[in-house]
């Protein structure tokens, strides 16, 4: 995939998992209930800075906060772009 949005520094642009919409016994879930998802899949990544650069690469799924980073909607698709150090782990 393609995408014509360019981090800088130490971003990364993540495109977010589905939220779960059924519980494991088969409920469903609606969407005033639904979790945030904390996993995702990095788009776009930064050179990193002089000090630090980037380990995470596009194609990583990643797993990071609860909060973390800022929610961005680009050709009707939602996005976080967040700092590479607000990640957590790659999965």
């Amino acid at each position: 995939m393609s995408i014509n949005i360019k981090p800088l520094a130490d971003r990364v642009l993540v495109e977010p998992a589905p939220a779960e919409t059924k519980t494991a016994s088969g409920l469903i879930i609606p969407d005033s209930a639904k979790e945030k998802p904390l996993t995702g899949t990095v788009v776009a990544a930064g050179k990193g800075t002089k000090d630090e650069p980037i380990t995470v690469k596009v194609g990583d799924t990643v797993l990071y906060g609860k909060y973390a980073g800022t929610e961005l909607a680009y050709e009707g698709k939602d996005y976080l772009i967040m700092r590479e150090s607000d990640i957590f782990a790659i999965i």
